[in-house]
């Protein structure tokens, strides 16, 4: 058994590798799930999904199990082949596709649906939810570094892209609690983890909380750049008329309802499957020593 008496402050390399995974967007409690006057049937929510590319933003949560090791202080390589198998069954698209599904066909009232999938439906719509569903599904070193790049290049030229990229940022967080949605399914992570007999926590949840809090500027400032190199990379060969347009759709009241919903959605579902598999993990002998 791995035991610290407080959890393992994220080296630079992992706090890129949470905030790059989290920069999706805002978290929101589940008390925004109430019902809606008129919800959605599910044949339109599965269509709204496809159109806006939140499937593909949901199976992305794959991707995130590489991260859960490391909020331990173990290594993927520490579980050996077994680690591979686990999280392709904690993780399987299909069963978050559902789970998404469910909620949000309990939760989005068919006005919203209609609006956000109008503009998706667009020409340029359309055009946005195939860079975005290749740059979810992309390699992160590969988005850091060109990402990084592009971003360099537009500052330097006091590109004006550079503004709406934080533009749209705060219209799908305008609350900036993303550091909160790393801090929660951390906790709730660790904390299932210790029950599962994975790590010992000689802390209670209150001293975890504080000691994960002692990052929260550094997250920030991270979650901040990524969520630019981010937007720089994945817009790169959009024009600035076209940004300006998607900018202005994401700034509208009902786009920004529809995006804290899908944020809430997006991150229960990854704290859920974050949750099974620190379950799990307590099945599973790590391949060494530690």
């Amino acid at each position: 058994m791995n035991s610290f008496t407080a959890p393992l402050a994220p080296s630079s390399v992992s706090l890129s590798r949470l905030a790059h995974i989290f920069v999706a967007g805002a978290f929101a409690w589940l008390s925004v799930f109430g019902a809606p006057a008129q919800a959605a049937n599910r044949e339109r929510v599965e269509a709204f999904l496809q159109v806006t590319g939140f499937d593909v933003a949901i199976e992305s949560i794959a991707l995130s199990a590489s991260s859960a090791p490391i909020l331990l202080g173990l290594e993927e390589e520490d579980f050996g082949l077994q680690w591979t198998a686990l999280t392709r069954e904690v993780f399987d698209t299909e069963f978050m596709h559902d789970r998404a599904l469910d909620i949000l066909e309990a939760t989005l009232d068919d006005d919203s649906l209609a609006h956000a999938a109008a503009f998706y439906a667009s020409d340029l719509g359309q055009r946005l939810v195939a860079v975005e569903n290749a740059a979810h599904m992309g390699d992160d070193e590969e988005k850091e570094l060109v990402g990084g790049a592009l971003l360099a290049d537009l500052e330097a030229n006091d590109d004006p892209r550079v503004d709406l990229f934080k533009r749209m940022t705060v219209a799908i967080d305008p609350e900036d609690v993303g550091s909160d949605a790393i801090l929660e399914i951390q906790v709730r992570f660790i904390l299932a983890a210790s029950y599962a007999g994975v790590v010992d926590l000689r802390t209670d949840e209150e001293g975890l909380r504080a000691a994960l809090r002692e990052n929260a500027a550094e997250m920030d400032a991270e979650i901040e750049l990524s969520s630019l190199r981010n937007a720089a990379y994945t817009y790169q060969d959009f024009s600035l008329e076209e940004l300006i347009e998607y900018t202005e759709a994401l700034e509208d009241p009902t786009m920004m309802t529809v995006y804290e919903l899908m944020n809430a959605v997006h991150f229960e579902v990854m704290a859920n499957r974050f949750q099974a598999l620190a379950v799990r993990m307590g099945d599973l002998q790590p391949a060494q020593e530690l």
